[in-house]
């Protein structure tokens, strides 16, 4: 079934919280032609705000992980030429979905 989809991408993020409204500060993505691996990418992202000590506890990123890591906005076009015209998965994916579009 996965050989059917054209262009499929796997996306995970790591978050300054747990709504809709926070901010990325880690985001992971994996491409599918056909089936065939393609492409990864990942990277640290400073959201401009402090990452709060519950959200590090989670993933384990701290502010001085992320500083003089790029802002969303810098890597926003590269993200999106990534996504374009994919079908997205991932767990808990209606989430990162939705943090990203905020972002975007």
């Amino acid at each position: 079934m996965l050989n059917s989809v054209s262009k499929l991408v796997g996306i995970d993020l790591e978050t300054t919280g747990s709504s809709f409204s926070d901010r990325i500060v880690e985001i992971a993505l994996v491409s599918y032609e056909h089936g065939v691996l393609k492409e990864t990418f990942c990277e640290r992202i400073n959201p401009g705000i402090p990452i709060p000590k519950n959200s590090t506890l989670i993933h384990g990123i701290t502010d001085e992980d992320v500083a003089g890591k790029p802002h969303f906005e810098d890597i926003a076009d590269t993200v999106l030429s990534r996504i374009l015209n994919s079908v997205i998965f991932g767990y808990n994916v209606i989430f990162d979905f939705n943090v990203l579009s905020g972002e975007m």
